[in-house]
């Protein structure tokens, strides 16, 4: 098996430290021991995008927010499933992350971050969310593992009845909170549901080939009177 060729890390703020990694033209980034992302398993991640997409067919001009790029998958399956009057807002915290996707993973990003539709911010993005008010139709979040978080501590915020109530306030009425996940959490869903949320709970694949481990995404919407 050809090694593992080491490209660079990435302090995560107030988290763990990030390491990037090549193997022939694949790459995976990896905590401890740990790999978070790997170019060879993009399925769970393009469905994040693609199921969110066919929910908000027929919205006009729609709004969607990314949390975390990671490898692109989300970003590049959603601008090929919008048209021309999409927003998409792509939020990341970890500026290395930006930097490699510009750099050694530029082919793997296709020049998704220069599409004329996508607008990149750096910062956290339980931030934007929490200063945003109706202007969403969809947001994306994949960041850290899930509810159940390796990658950083303040992400559980994301997750908690405040967090789910930040993101509601974001959204425009019947808009889509879309969160993928490692692994279920029943007690998330409940959680969702608590909020006033309608629940629909996916398993996807890992490998867009429809194999490898199941990973979990709720989407959850906005009841159009709230």
């Amino acid at each position: 098996m050809q090694a593992r060729e080491f490209i660079g890390t990435a302090q995560v703020p107030g988290g763990e430290e990030l390491t990037l990694y090549r193997r022939g033209g694949d790459f995976m980034i990896v905590l401890d021991r740990n790999e978070l992302m790997s170019s060879r398993m993009s399925g769970s991640e393009e469905a994040l995008a693609n199921l969110s997409c066919e929910r908000l067919r027929g919205r006009a001009r729609p709004h969607l927010l990314i949390g975390g790029y990671g490898m692109g998958f989300t970003l590049r399956a959603a601008l090929a499933a919008l048209d021309g009057t999409a927003t998409v807002t792509v939020v990341e915290l970890v500026p290395e992350i930006i930097q490699w996707a510009r750099g050694p993973m530029a082919e793997l990003a296709a020049g998704c971050l220069d599409d004329p539709r996508v607008r990149l911010v750096q910062a956290d993005v339980a931030d934007l969310i929490g200063t945003a008010r109706g202007l969403y139709d969809a947001i994306l979040l994949d960041v850290d593992n899930g509810p159940d978080g390796l990658v950083r501590q303040a992400n559980d915020r994301l997750y908690s009845a405040q967090g789910i109530a930040a993101a509601i306030a974001a959204l425009r009425p019947g808009g889509i909170l879309a969160i993928w996940s490692a692994a279920p959490d029943a007690s998330f869903t409940r959680r969702l549901s608590r909020a006033g949320l309608t629940v629909e709970e996916v398993a996807v694949r890992a490998r867009s080939n429809g194999k490898g481990p199941r990973h979990v995404i709720w989407f959850a919407t906005k009841r159009a009177s709230r």
